[in-house]
């Protein structure tokens, strides 16, 4: 199912025949450390370098008689590299090549992420630009709250998306280590020197200490990395799911010529990328878990997270990958409702107003416990009657004692809420100072 949701880009990465060259590249490395030290013959090297290469069907017909995929691709190299196949893994582990392969790959993946997650920003900074004045109801608990702005939602999902950028970034270097340590991770066949030559080749850092294998925290590290950044898409899916709703209907994913919405009901026009969205962040939180089950691994090492690794680190930066692009696909082509906010915003007849004629009467001198059961006794009567507050408020003695008309006129002005959007703008550097 997953090739559904490949890019190629991402899929090709995740190939088995990426993964054996992968492999090869780390083995080269270490014949070209080796090289330099006198440990192989120069002529030697450079028919190694001549004839190598990856035939991933014959690896894995190997494999598929030796049941062991690093062995497996050891003896084809033996069967094309001939009497020079003796200088290659020499004092190697197959995970000092595996997991040094997978850091090759994981930075691969992570700038195609990266990629993607910076032009969601950017798709995200427009929307929030283009709507720094739509008025919009905001919703606290699903009910009326107090006026926002709809760009003050996409600002809120810009600053996400950048501190999603940053936890990419930094996951990616936290997977951008090798190792080169043999068996146990003592060095005992190989030289400390090899390993940080061989990694600053590869454009790694060596691990400062290891095992057989990478300590696999890094790896959880990195795919709960990946869980944060497709947990806040759900956030952006979610919030368009509950605006195309049909009672509030403020705005709705693109819908193409062409797409149908049912089989049955030719008039549905369903927020099917956003509901996808939210059911792939389920499957890469799943796979986070599993990433962290890994970590706890037998003494120097043992085999159980390689199986589950094939599976989450490819699916998890897949999906992402794919929800990124589903994500900046429903943004770019997003239809917004202005009208439709204003009469949604009008639908609580002023209610959303109460905050401030509460204030207001305490700054006037009533006790604030009074102010509350006064404004909250006509906001009932409004809600329950579906009469306008204000003027209810308007026709309340005790109300009008205190604040005159053009006062409590003045608690009804959307701009008194929005007179700061300017400055969150400028703190989040969407506006210059």
């Amino acid at each position: 199912m997953i090739e559904r949701y490949t890019r190629p880009e991402m899929g090709a990465l995740w190939s088995r025949a990426e993964k054996y060259a992968a492999w090869l590249k780390v083995e080269l490395a270490v014949c070209e450390a080796y090289a330099r030290r006198g440990h192989i013959p120069p002529d030697a090297l450079a028919r190694i370098n001549a004839k190598a290469r990856v035939d991933a069907s014959r690896i894995d017909a190997i494999e598929a008689r030796v049941r062991h995929d690093v062995i497996a691709f050891l003896t084809h190299l033996e069967e094309v590299l001939g009497a020079d196949s003796r200088y290659v893994h020499v004092g190697l582990t197959s995970y000092d090549v595996v997991d040094t392969a997978l850091a090759l790959l994981l930075q691969q993946a992570s700038d195609l992420l990266i990629q993607g997650q910076e032009r969601l920003q950017t798709v995200l900074r427009d929307l929030a630009l283009k709507h720094k004045d739509t008025l919009a109801v905001g919703r606290t608990h699903g009910v009326h709250a107090e006026p926002i702005t709809f760009g003050l939602k996409a600002a809120v999902w810009y600053a996400e998306a950048g501190r999603n950028l940053e936890r990419l970034r930094r996951a990616k270097e936290t997977v951008r280590v090798g190792k080169i340590s043999g068996a146990v991770g003592t060095f005992a066949h190989v030289d400390p020197d090899v390993e940080a030559e061989v990694c600053r080749a590869l454009g790694l850092e060596p691990a400062p200490i290891s095992t057989q294998v990478v300590q696999r925290d890094r790896h959880a590290e990195f795919s709960a990395t990946l869980a944060v950044a497709a947990a806040s898409l759900e956030t952006i899916a979610v919030e368009i799911r509950t605006l195309q709703r049909t009672e509030i209907l403020e705005a709705e994913e693109p819908f193409v010529e062409g797409q149908k919405g049912s089989s049955a009901m030719p008039h549905k026009r369903n927020p099917v990328a956003a509901e996808q969205i939210c059911g792939l962040a389920r499957v890469v939180r799943a796979n986070a878990l599993a990433a962290l089950e890994n970590v706890a691994l037998w003494g120097e090492r043992d085999i159980s997270h390689s199986s589950v690794e094939r599976v989450i680190l490819p699916d998890s930066t897949i999906l992402l990958d794919y929800m990124l692009h589903q994500m900046v696909r429903v943004l770019e082509g997003l239809e917004v409702y202005p009208e439709r906010m204003r009469e949604n915003f009008e639908r609580s007849h002023g209610l959303v107003y109460s905050q401030r004629v509460l204030l207001k009467l305490a700054e006037k001198g009533m006790p604030r416990q009074q102010a509350y059961d006064l404004v909250q006794k006509n906001a009932m009567t409004a809600w329950r009657e579906q009469k306008g507050f204000e003027e209810l408020l308007a026709k309340d003695p005790e109300v009008m004692a205190r604040l005159t008309p053009d006062e409590l006129k003045a608690c009804f002005d959307p701009a008194w809420y929005l007179r700061n959007v300017d400055a969150i703008y400028r703190r989040l550097g969407l506006l210059s100072s």
